[in-house]
């Protein structure tokens, strides 16, 4: 079947892709130093055990929901409760000595998985915040409500740690706008409408879930919006610093980190993803735009003034 030319897929197979997993490391080359802006092809728990103590500035871990999916014909199955907590525990403290004593950690999960790793999460960090995000699609159910929420947790390593809120405001229009005296109060009024930039909450609306029209869309099963990761990134992280994926699919923590000027650092074990991860980190050498995020503002789903 031929592809529209709208289509913007990313699915690039290995014998095309060659080119792009031959610029990934093999967990063997891993030799005790950091080898920043890479990506490592292999297994997580190994790679992890071969990385030097506090390189990372933030963690950002998509770590598999404990569901029956498959992902690239490798199946993950899911556990009983005992199993995916025993799992979540293992990479959890294969991945804290990464952090430095200043870092953060972000962990993403489904609602089932979100009752587990939140919990476990406290064990070894100061939780924060758990954020909702509005996923904005989803699959009816005919015998329960549609799911169209996701979790993501954050946690500190200490009470030091970096929080840029100015960095991650969300531009929302003024629909009824209020004025004292006449002038315009808690709101700009500009040329192309009015708006307030709004403190960030834990409930996120403003998400667009990757389609195929969009360049940074590939055929990953559970891949998140660049945008999403990019406020992560903004808020817990400085220009300079290093970000660290474990589960990094087909490459989003790396491609925003990268886009937003961080060293970036990830884990995948299946190599068509890590092509995918390459090939969208060559695009963004040529266009560093990121999708609902523009002038240093985040925009409301669907509008920009």
């Amino acid at each position: 079947m031929t592809k529209s030319s709208r289509n913007k897929t990313i699915h690039t197979d290995l014998e095309r892709g060659a080119q792009y997993l031959e610029r990934c490391l093999e967990v063997s080359d891993l030799s005790g130093e950091v080898p920043l802006n890479r990506t490592i092809h292999g297994d997580t728990f190994e790679a992890m055990g071969r990385l030097p103590e506090s390189f990372a500035d933030l963690i950002i871990a998509d770590p598999p929901y404990n569901l029956n999916k498959k992902y690239n014909g490798r199946s993950f199955g899911k556990m009983d409760a005992g199993e995916y907590e025993a799992y979540t525990r293992k990479w959890i403290e294969a991945a804290k000595p990464l952090l430095k004593e200043t870092g953060s950690i972000y962990v993403c999960c489904d609602w089932e998985s979100s009752l587990i790793i939140g919990r476990i999460l406290g064990e070894y960090f100061t939780v924060r915040n758990r954020i909702t995000w509005q996923r904005e699609k989803g699959r009816g159910a005919l015998t329960n409500w549609k799911n169209s929420m996701e979790d993501i947790w954050f946690a500190t390593v200490s009470n030091k740690y970096t929080f840029n809120v100015e960095d991650v405001k969300l531009r929302r229009k003024v629909i009824a706008p209020y004025r004292e005296d006449g002038v315009p109060k808690d709101w700009i009024e500009s040329k192309n409408g009015n708006y307030r930039d709004t403190h960030p909450s834990n409930f996120w609306d403003d998400i667009t879930v990757p389609f195929w029209s969009m360049p940074e869309n590939t055929e990953h099963p559970a891949q998140k919006p660049e945008k999403l990761i990019a406020k992560l990134i903004l808020a817990s992280s400085n220009k300079g610093d290093t970000v660290f994926d474990p589960f990094l699919g087909s490459g989003t923590t790396s491609v925003a980190a990268k886009k937003l000027g961080r060293n970036y650092l990830g884990v995948e074990r299946e190599a068509e993803y890590c092509i995918w991860a390459e090939e969208r980190l060559e695009m963004a050498e040529k266009d560093p735009r990121i999708q609902g995020y523009e002038d240093h503002v985040f925009w409301e789903r669907n509008y920009k003034g």
